[in-house]
């Protein structure tokens, strides 16, 4: 039976502060998992919408609610689990760290290799298990473009956002991250369970596309503007010019990246009239796309809560996604921890 309410309440800041050391920080993935759960819990989020965001089953949110409520921080951690012991030593679990890294894509390849070198067997389902424990997860591979870009300024970027970060929490600026991002009915493709022998399909083809130009905070304020056509430089200061028109006292601070709608000639006559009204504009390094939280706004929004159905039509896409803006910061919500 599904339980409609259960959150966890009463918090120490203390507690929330261990609780997001550990989300970013712990060895085990099970721990940081939880850990998160119970932030998310925390700030307000049913058991169905930390499952999704987690990519999870909601039994197992609720399981993990009622183990810290019985056990606090020690309900975040496994339970001892009954078995024989493991057949490989600890330095034989190192050498199948050290295969992984050599060989991330193949499981048979460390296997194989591995029996060369210690003349064990082991089966896929012990190797993934060591590898999760160790920290590993299967996921995607991403392109990078890191390589490119120059490393003292990025991190020197990083902490004078940090500083922003502790100054809007402090309430002494609104600090804001801009970006566009489109939609249409080629969807993003995420992973899901899906029974064996059977294909979730979503349908895809050629449409016309929803442009999102949005401003997000940190703790999860947001404004944003949709249109139909194609983004330039005009239509960007049009949505500074109306962004800085927004009532509030305080200095806005507004990082973004350099796509040359940024920084036409166009687009640079405009600042000082910005910054005369108190919106200062913050450029990132080149080539640093997560420093800018806006990022993982939209891919939130492509993987996870944009439901399959809104792909049946430009027009329901449209509806759902305009569903979803104008509920971040309430029914949806990411915890920029």
């Amino acid at each position: 039976m599904k339980v409609p309410f259960k959150f966890v309440s009463n918090l120490t800041e203390d507690k929330i502060n261990r609780l997001k050391e550990i989300t970013k920080n712990s060895e085990k993935p099970r721990v940081r998992q939880r850990s998160h759960a119970i932030l998310l819990s925390y700030e307000g989020f049913s058991i169905d919408q930390i499952a999704e965001i987690l990519g999870t089953g909601r039994d197992a949110v609720s399981r993990w609610l009622d183990a810290w409520d019985d056990s606090g921080f020690e309900g975040l951690n496994d339970k001892p689990r009954p078995g024989g012991p493991c057949k490989l030593t600890a330095d034989e679990k190192q050498l199948v760290i050290d295969l992984a890294k050599e060989t991330p894509r193949s499981i048979p390849t460390i296997q194989a290799q591995l029996f060369e070198q210690t003349g064990k067997r082991v089966s896929d389902s012990t190797l993934k298990r060591l590898l999760k424990t160790a920290g590993q997860r299967w996921k995607r591979i991403r392109r990078s473009v890191k390589s490119k870009r120059d490393q003292q300024e990025f991190e020197e970027a990083t902490l004078e956002i940090e500083e922003l970060k502790e100054q809007h929490k402090n309430g002494e600026i609104e600090l804001w991250y801009f970006d566009e991002s489109g939609f249409d009915l080629q969807p993003s493709v995420p992973y899901a369970w899906q029974p064996i022998g059977s294909t979730i399909e979503v349908p895809s083809e050629n449409s016309p596309r929803l442009n999102v130009l949005g401003f997000l905070t940190p703790d999860n304020k947001f404004e944003s503007f949709c249109f139909q056509g194609t983004i330039n430089s005009d239509v960007v200061i049009a949505c500074f010019d109306e962004f800085y028109n927004l009532n509030s006292d305080k200095k806005k601070i507004v990082i973004l990246d350099n796509a040359p709608i940024h920084t036409s000639d166009n687009f640079w006559e405009n600042i000082e009239k910005w910054e005369n009204k108190g919106l200062i504009l913050k450029f990132l390094p080149k080539y640093s796309p997560e420093l800018n939280l806006i990022e993982s706004l939209w891919r939130f929004i492509k993987y996870f809560w944009l439901p399959f159905e809104a792909f049946s039509s430009f027009e329901k896409l449209v509806e759902n996604v305009e569903i979803i803006l104008r509920n971040i910061g309430k029914q949806f919500k990411i915890a920029f921890i």
